[in-house]
């Protein structure tokens, strides 16, 4: 019985490399999209007010167009709604290399069709990601593609400071293209006949669960877009160095968190999560002269940011949801990842004559507010896989003891 409840929590190959390929371009898409059209604002010259416009346009761009796609991929069937993406990706990545003597407008265009291109499919990009895995193993699939994805970005980084806008754009369209190598694969539609299609964006944001998990995902990423701006200016030239080596500390935090939420669950990571950084902010308030404590933050900031990537972006909202439901879970659940941003740019002049201390303070009490929700949110592992698991341990642990002893036995 053991043996077989464990055998189902593997995954068909040729559904992981389908899953690991999609979710591997969008999110290194999704780190290299900034950068491409942050080299277009620096190329050009723009304003203050211009370059905010600018950037509050792209990322509306993304929560509208997830809105979207969450309510039509269905309708187009999910394939060919991601193949569509994909082919749509590719020729918006191309749009930079074109920009010859452009104007603000065209930059403006250009920001809203990436960013539309960009959140268009990613709800049914994580949803078929949901489909495609099981509770028992969500977080270790995620954690693998995480890190491959955060691990590359860091290279498209240094590679983009080496060329050109135009040569920029086109590695840009041809990383995007790598997706389309799913169709060689030959993925198949995930068809469940049960499946409830019809769900509203009123009725998820009247499920409790979701609620309390959102809210906590939402004040997280609040707290870290209003500290984000004062961290840059302590933190001086390093802060420079940690963008490059933050993604990578979280890639290798988001791992470990995946592998440990398939054993303990969701809900106690995200708690360890809060209350770890809880404690950097608050050090941060009592010593904020002392070098080591900014540096200490710098660390948990990043591993914090890979445990929450992984559990609230990937493997939550597919446990909250049922196949046919989940584009609309993922389309609101990373709703408050790209509409913070929007706040960071906007408050970063109201936030920089806070004094760090005072600042710092502030973000671990709504860290602390944040972690009461969490109080009354369910753990979405189901408790028999984490009592499994818990099994196999003991019964693992009890055949090398017997074996030792009997190795003794026969010695003697």
């Amino acid at each position: 019985m053991l043996k077989t409840s464990l055998e189902r929590a593997s995954i068909a190959r040729k559904d992981f490399f389908t899953v690991f390929i999609l979710l591997v371009d969008a999110f290194a898409w999704l780190y290299m999209a900034p950068i491409i059209l942050d080299s277009i604002l620096n190329a050009l010259g723009v304003t203050n007010g211009e370059s905010f416009t600018i950037w509050s346009a792209y990322y509306i761009a993304i929560i509208v167009s997830s809105i979207v796609g969450s309510i039509i991929s269905h309708k187009i069937g999910r394939l060919k709604f991601l193949y569509f993406w994909t082919i749509l990706g590719v020729c918006t990545s191309l749009l930079p290399a074109l920009l010859n003597n452009g104007t603000v407008m065209h930059v403006y265009i250009i920001s809203i069709l990436m960013g539309a291109s960009l959140g268009l499919g990613i709800p049914s990009c994580l949803a078929y990601f949901a489909d495609h895995t099981l509770a028992e193993n969500r977080g270790r699939i995620a954690g693998i593609t995480l890190l491959t994805a955060n691990m590359s970005a860091p290279l498209f980084a240094i590679a983009f400071g080496m060329f050109n806008l135009t040569t920029n754009s086109i590695i840009f369209a041809a990383w995007r293209a790598f997706g389309l190598i799913i169709f060689f694969l030959k993925p198949e539609e995930t068809i469940v006949p049960e499946m409830k299609k019809n769900i509203s964006f009123s009725e998820i944001l009247h499920d409790k669960p979701f609620v309390f998990y959102f809210i906590a995902w939402l004040m997280f990423c609040c707290v870290d877009r209003f500290e984000g701006p004062i961290m840059s200016t302590l933190l001086g030239n390093f802060f420079n160095f940690a963008r490059v080596m933050g993604p990578i500390i979280g890639s290798i935090s988001a791992f470990i968190a995946g592998l440990l939420s398939d054993w303990f669950g969701r809900k106690r990571m995200i708690l360890y999560g809060f209350i770890t950084l809880g404690i950097a902010y608050a050090i941060i308030g009592i010593v904020p002269a002392a070098v080591a404590s900014w540096y200490l933050l710098f660390v948990i900031n990043s591993i914090t940011a890979g445990i929450f990537v992984v559990t609230f972006i990937l493997i939550l909202w597919g446990d909250l949801s049922q196949s046919g439901t989940r584009e609309k879970y993922y389309a609101l659940g990373t709703t408050p990842l790209f509409l913070t941003s929007i706040m960071e740019l906007s408050s970063a002049q109201y936030v920089m004559p806070i004094p760090e201390t005072s600042a710092f303070s502030v973000a671990a009490f709504f860290l602390f507010l944040a972690v009461l929700p969490l109080l009354y949110a369910p753990e979405t592992l189901p408790e028999r896989k984490i009592k499994l698991r818990q099994l196999r341990k003991y019964v693992e642990g009890a055949r090398r003891v017997k074996e030792k002893h009997e190795g003794k036995s026969v010695k003697g």
